[in-house]
C-alpha cells in the first residue's frame, strides 16, 4: 500500500515535517503487476495530474518498480533533492572501539566536558525508556531545553509528547536528560526499532557550551545502543549539519519522485515549471544538460 493525501494540486506521500523516510507499507513487495496496476488506477484519477512522493531511499526496490510502472502509463517521472542522511554501521562495534576512532577534536570535547561537570558538581545523567513518573518528568525536562536552546517552536506541540509515550510503551525510547544543577541543560530523542537508532531530536541551552553537553549526552546514548542494545546501525536522519560527520561514517542521499500526467493542463504546466527551473539552474551552474 502507498499512503497518499490530495492536495490541491494532485497527490503527494502522505508525510509532514517529522518524516525521514517515506515507502510503500504491507507485508512483502508486491510484483511488478501491482505498480502497473496503481499506476493505471492514478492516471485515472481525478488528483492524478501530479504525483509527489518524499523523502525516499535510492535504493528502495518499490520505488523502481513505481518509477517502471508511472512511465509505463505515460506519465512524465523525475527526481529531486530531498537532503543528506549520514548514519553508522555499528554492527559488533561496541563503544570504546567506535570513540578511539572519532576525530581527536570530538574526543577532546567530550572527555572535556566530562571533567567540567565533574569538576563543578551537581551534574546528573539519565536514560528514560519506559513509561512512569521518571518519564513524564523527563519529558517536562524535554520541553524546558527545547524551549530554552536556537531550535525553533514544534509546528505541532502535542507531537513529540504523543510520540514520546508511544515509543515508550513500543520499547523504542532512548530520551537522554543531562542536568546540572538541578535543571536540565541537554536533551535528546531516539528511537531504536528492529537493530537501528534513530536520533530523532536534540537541543541544549545555550550558555553552558562550555561543559559540551550535546556531545557529552551524544556520547552517553551512543554507548548505551551500541553496549546494551547492539543496534547494528546509527541513523542522523535528516540534514548536512557538519557536526554529524564527526559522529558518523557514512553518507546517502533521500531524494524525491515526481510525476506529471502529460494529457492534463495542470500536469503539464507543473512539468514545465519543474523541468524549466531544473534547466535555469544548470545555466546558472554551467552544467551541460544531459
Amino acid at each position: 500500500m502507498l499512503p497518499l493525501a490530495e492536495t490541491g494540486d494532485g497527490l503527494r506521500s502522505l508525510s509532514n515535517y517529522y518524516c525521514s523516510l517515506y515507502g510503500a507499507v504491507g507485508h512483502g513487495m508486491p510484483g511488478p503487476d501491482c505498480w502497473v496496476a496503481l499506476a493505471r488506477q492514478l492516471w485515472r484519477h481525478p488528483h492524478g495530474a501530479i504525483l509527489d512522493l518524499q523523502p525516499l531511499a535510492d535504493d528502495a526496490g518499490w520505488r523502481l518498480a513505481l518509477e517502471r510502472a508511472l512511465r509505463q502509463a505515460g506519465y512524465w517521472v523525475d527526481g529531486y533533492f530531498c537532503f543528506g542522511n549520514w548514519y553508522l554501521p555499528v554492527a559488533g562495534v561496541g563503544f570504546d572501539a567506535y570513540l578511539a576512532a572519532r576525530p581527536s577534536a570530538l574526543r577532546h570535547s567530550i572527555e572535556r566536558g566530562r571533567r567540567r561537570l565533574q569538576r563543578h558538581g551537581g551534574d546528573r545523567l539519565t536514560i528514560h525508556t519506559a513509561a512512569g513518573a521518571p518519564l513524564d518528568a523527563a519529558m517536562a525536562a524535554f520541553d524546558d531545553v527545547y524551549g530554552r536552546s536556537w531550535k525553533e517552536p514544534e509546528p505541532s506541540p502535542r507531537f513529540m509528547p504523543e510520540l514520546m509515550l508511544l515509543a515508550a510503551r513500543e520499547g523504542w525510547l532512548r530520551l537522554g536528560v543531562l542536568e546540572l544543577d538541578g535543571r536540565p541543560i541537554a536533551a535528546q530523542v531516539w528511537l531504536v526499532q528492529a537493530g537501528k537508532a534513530n536520533i530523532y531530536k536534540l537541543a541544549y541551552v545555550q550558555g553552558f557550551e562550555r561543559f559540551s553537553p550535546g556531545s557529552v549526552l551524544t556520547a552517553a546514548l551512543m554507548a548505551h545502543v551500541m553496549d546494551v542494545d547492539r543496534v547494528r546501525e546509527v541513523d542522523y536522519l535528516t540534514g548536512d549539519d557538519a557536526y554529524k560527520r564527526d559522529w558518523m561514517t557514512h553518507r546517502r542521499e533521500r531524494t524525491g519522485l515526481i510525476a506529471f500526467h502529460p494529457l492534463r493542463l495542470r500536469g503539464l504546466l507543473a512539468a514545465a515549471r519543474h523541468y524549466g527551473g531544473k534547466l535555469r539552474r544548470r545555466h546558472r551552474e554551467g552544467v551541460a544538460p544531459p
